[in-house]
C-alpha cells in the first residue's frame, strides 16, 4: 500500500489578485478609474501616487496617477475566474515569474462577465497581477526575524502553471 500524497506544506493557494489602472494624470480620470475598480471587484479601490517626478510627462512625486484594489480570500478567487474568462480561459506560459506570480492584463473593463458598459466612465483597461503562496511563506513578511524561503519551497513557473489549470481550467499557451 504505497500512496504517494504531497506534504501539506506544499499545497498552493491562491494568496491575492491586484487590479491596477495607471492612468497618468491627476485629476477626474483617478475618480473615474476608481469607479470602475470598484464595479469590477465590489470592493473600494484606493489611489495610488507617483514615486518620482517626470518632468516629460508632467508628474510630480506624491501626485496620484493611477488606482488599485486588492482582493483576498473566497472574492479573489470568484473575480479571478470572471477576469480569466474574460481572457477566454487561456493564459500566456511567458506571463508567470519564478516565484508563483501570474500577471496580465485586459483591454477593455467591460469585457468581463458581470461589468456592464457605462457612459460615465467610458471603456479602461487594467493590469491584473495574481500571487500565490504555501504555507510557510509568512517568513518573507513577518516582523522580526525575516527570513527567505528556502530554494525547495518556492513556487516554481511550472507548478504555478499547474494549480491555474487545475484549479481554474485554464489553458496554458
Amino acid at each position: 500500500m504505497s500512496q504517494t500524497t504531497e506534504s501539506s506544506m506544499k499545497k498552493i493557494k491562491l494568496e491575492k489578485v491586484v487590479l491596477n489602472m495607471g492612468v497618468g494624470k491627476s485629476g477626474d480620470v483617478i475618480e473615474i478609474a476608481k469607479k470602475a475598480l470598484d464595479q469590477i471587484s465590489g470592493k473600494r479601490s484606493c489611489a495610488r501616487e507617483a514615486k518620482e517626478t517626470q518632468r516629460d510627462w508632467g508628474v510630480r512625486k506624491g501626485e496620484p496617477i493611477g488606482a488599485a484594489v486588492t482582493i483576498r480570500g473566497e472574492d479573489a478567487k470568484a473575480l479571478l475566474k470572471r477576469l480569466l474568462e474574460a481572457k477566454g480561459n487561456t493564459v500566456n506560459g511567458r506571463s508567470f515569474d519564478n516565484f508563483g506570480n501570474y500577471s496580465f492584463g485586459i483591454s477593455e473593463h467591460i469585457d468581463i462577465p458581470g461589468v456592464k458598459y457605462d457612459p460615465q466612465i467610458g471603456i479602461l483597461g487594467l493590469g491584473i497581477a495574481v500571487t500565490l503562496t504555501r504555507p510557510g511563506y509568512g517568513v518573507r513578511t513577518r516582523s522580526k526575524h525575516k527570513a527567505s524561503v528556502g530554494k525547495s519551497h518556492i513556487i516554481t513557473s511550472q507548478e504555478a502553471k499547474d494549480y491555474l489549470a487545475k484549479e481554474f481550467g485554464v489553458t496554458v499557451a
